[in-house]
């Protein structure tokens, strides 16, 4: 593929002159030339040393020592990494680093960060010099207001990116590393990381590159347990307290067999090893990020010992899993970079997150991950979701594709307006609608299955990297069933004004209707959150304390003023209650009764009378008809059983 090269931090020099007529001076622009050498795909020079400290789990400190062979004095430059594979964004943590020094030999060098990019650091190196020592502190946030916690006193998440540099001037791929950690006394670590000695608390690995030491993180903890999955696949498990760790042979089985069905659908493994890495946890910040040989992942703590209550929790799993596959393995070609300073393009990310939305809920549906109703229900608060978002006549789905680099995932005043990442879930619809096409054009002799397998599979044991175009996704379509893909795609992915993504549900054999009470996925997601989504009656959705956030565009609730954190304070001169505002809707359904309410924003309150009268409404999918069901033959497992 063509290599995008980095765009200079150079100004278009103005016409303009010094000092204009009106006398007011007009300062020229300063040229700053590209100072940072640009990846080049060549061997580096030597090995770097990565030794890291993460006993301070009290404090959440890391101390980090870093040893970096060096050819030649002079300006040598280093790269805290910036653009994050998988998280689509600059979302490097280079605020957290603090205490930096480099050295040679003991002797201390100067260093100079540069101001056009706060993640280079500029090390002046003497001649006859042949490696430098750098040291820091990385400060891992210890409460939420500051960043997704990684730290807790029974566990912790180590991301290599968050605790190292790398020289500038190489493909990541191109430069190796090799790397100890001391844990804490008692913890046990798990890594897809190859040539593992331990000794004591401390865990050495084998030489590999940085490229994969980034995508190999490490989750440690007190209360570890360890699965065999088959198919070179482990469960490593760590939990706040031990008793959580009481999987049963079924709830293995069902993970056993989430494996057994990836596989069956790709055809062959595009890992020679795989690790789950999962924390069960309310204190470790949330988590779920897929890398090539291995996954972060955390679930509730009674993701186990509440197995029957927690079907919702279950896709996350399922979703990393085929990311091995789908965007690790096979990756856009504008996504994949050769470092982690160059800016990714996250067009296809419909593709590589869309249609691992879809097949995270086919195979959690094929292995007993998750029932047949939980999945119909999540596609029905999907599609439910989709038909009342005042964002689609403006905005495409292609577009929000960018949304990772230009919101960060921050909170929004109107979401539904704006539109957030909504490639993963209605890209899940658009694939459905696209595996119902050529299921009915074929009479079920083909489905999406067959792409899957040919344009996710190839060679066994490759785990490097594939990378594709829009023609390459269009190709691949049409030779399973010819049909106008590239139409098909560019309407429902790169166009605006689009109607609900239905589509694929109705090909189904389903219809999308609304009911008085919610469907298994909204109830059980308002059970956990311990919330109200009221989205589809008064337009909004109350927290546990009453709250108000994700207000809907153009809804009651919105035409009353009722915008994000306003407090519901009573209903009907009542305190609020989620009962209590379910009962007024359906009061008001009469015509008669206005759902009342007392609201506080910033210490000011107000009564707020709503004249809703459409009651209690949830998204559902019924079947339309007689016949089979298309669902079940999706759903119908692909391995041996």
């Amino acid at each position: 593929m063509k290599k995008a090269p980095f765009v200079a931090a150079a100004l278009i020099a103005l016409t303009a002159p010094a000092h204009a007529q009106d006398g007011n001076s007009r300062p020229e622009p300063v040229v700053q030339p590209l100072t940072i050498p640009l990846p080049a795909d060549r061997p580096y020079p030597g090995t770097m040393q990565l030794r890291v400290d993460a006993t301070d789990y009290a404090r959440g400190i890391f101390h980090v020592r870093q040893t970096i062979p060096v050819t030649k004095g002079g300006k040598f430059t280093l790269l805290y990494p910036e653009w994050l594979p998988g998280k689509h964004a600059p979302r490097g943590a280079i605020a957290e680093v603090a205490g930096f020094k480099a050295s040679a030999s003991g002797r201390p060098l100067t260093w100079t960060r540069q101001p056009t990019d706060v993640y280079a650091f500029d090390i002046d190196v003497p001649q006859g010099v042949k490696s430098i020592d750098i040291a820091f502190d990385f400060l891992s946030p210890t409460r939420t207001t500051e960043g997704r916690v990684v730290v807790t006193p029974a566990m912790m998440n180590l991301q290599w990116e968050q605790v190292s540099f790398y020289p500038a001037g190489y493909f990541t791929r191109q430069i190796p590393v090799q790397l100890e950690v001391a844990l804490p006394e008692g913890w046990t670590g798990a890594a897809a990381l190859d040539g593992l000695k331990v000794s004591g608390n401390r865990y050495s690995f084998g030489v590999t590159s940085y490229e994969n030491l980034v995508d190999s993180p490490m989750f440690a903890g007190r209360w570890f347990r360890q699965w065999a999955l088959g198919n070179g696949v482990t469960l490593n498990v760590v939990a706040d307290e031990e008793k959580y760790l009481a999987a049963s042979p079924d709830h293995i089985a069902r993970h056993a067999a989430l494996v057994a069905e990836a596989v069956a659908l790709f055809g062959v493994r595009h890992f020679d090893r795989y690790d789950f890495l999962l924390a069960l946890s309310d204190e470790l910040g949330g988590i779920g990020l897929e890398h090539h040989r291995s996954s972060e992942n955390s679930r509730n703590p009674d993701y186990f010992t509440k197995w029957d209550e927690n079907d919702s929790e279950r896709g996350l799993l399922p979703h990393e899993l085929v990311h091995s596959w789908n965007g690790k393995y096979r990756r856009p070609d504008k996504l994949w970079t050769p470092d982690y300073r160059t800016p990714m393009q996250d067009n296809l990310l419909w593709v590589y997150e869309g249609q691992t939305s879809y097949w995270d809920l086919v195979l959690a549906g094929r292995s007993g991950m998750q029932s047949k109703d939980m999945i119909l229900a999540e596609w029905a608060t999907n599609a439910g979701f989709y038909a009342v978002q005042a964002g689609r006549t403006w905005r495409s789905v292609e577009d929000t594709t960018l949304d990772p680099i230009i919101a960060a995932r921050k909170q929004r005043a109107f979401p539904s307006a704006t539109r957030t990442e909504d490639y993963y879930n209605e890209g899940g619809l658009m694939w459905l609608e696209a595996d119902m096409l050529i299921r009915q054009a074929t009479n079920n002799a083909k489905s999406l299955d067959d792409f899957a397998r040919s344009f996710f599979g190839g060679r066994e044991g490759d785990w490097g990297q594939s990378t594709y175009d829009f023609d390459d996704v269009v190709a691949a379509l049409n030779a399973v069933h010819p049909y106008d893909w590239a139409k098909f795609l560019r309407e429902r992915m790169q166009a605006p004004g689009r109607p609900a993504p239905t589509g694929g549900i109705e090909a189904a054999g389903y219809r999308l209707v609304w009911r008085d009470a919610p469907n298994s996925y909204d109830r059980d997601r308002m059970a956990q959150a311990k919330n109200a989504d009221l989205t589809h009656s008064l337009g909004l959705v109350i927290d546990k304390d009453g709250i108000a956030g994700s207000i809907l565009w153009d809804s009651p609730a919105f035409k009353a003023d009722i915008v994000n954190g306003t407090k519901i304070v009573a209903v009907d001169g009542v305190s609020y209650s989620r009962e209590r505002i379910e009962a007024a809707i359906r009061a008001a359904m009469d015509g008669k009764t206005p759902v009342k309410l007392l609201v506080e924003r910033g210490g000011r309150y107000r009564t707020v009378e709503i004249d809703y009268r459409g009651g209690l409404r949830w998204p559902h999918l019924e079947k339309a008809g007689a016949g089979p069901d298309a669902f079940d033959a999706l759903f119908m497992p692909k391995r041996a059983l």
